[in-house]
């Protein structure tokens, strides 16, 4: 499929076909990876690891884990 290079502020952009993003699981601000090699652009979707609760508190170690923090006087309703 062919597509336009054009400027946008002092930079180039691409437009991506909706058939092309939807294949390589693009949306609207999906995080991305450009590499150039030669004369080829590729672009890659930045994939994050899910991480779950328990996942995340198995990391949490007696040497890791911090003391009460002072967060300075109410500012609204809450109760302490």
């Amino acid at each position: 499929m062919e597509s336009h290079v054009r400027k946008w502020g002092n930079s180039l952009a691409l437009r991506i076909p909706k058939a092309l993003a939807v294949e390589a699981g693009f949306s609207d601000g999906s995080r991305v990876e450009i590499e150039v090699d030669g004369d080829r652009l590729s672009v890659r979707a930045v994939r994050t690891e899910a991480h779950s609760l328990a996942d995340l508190l198995a990391g949490v170690t007696r040497e890791n884990k911090h003391g009460e923090i002072e967060t300075g006087r109410p500012v609204g309703r809450e109760v302490w």
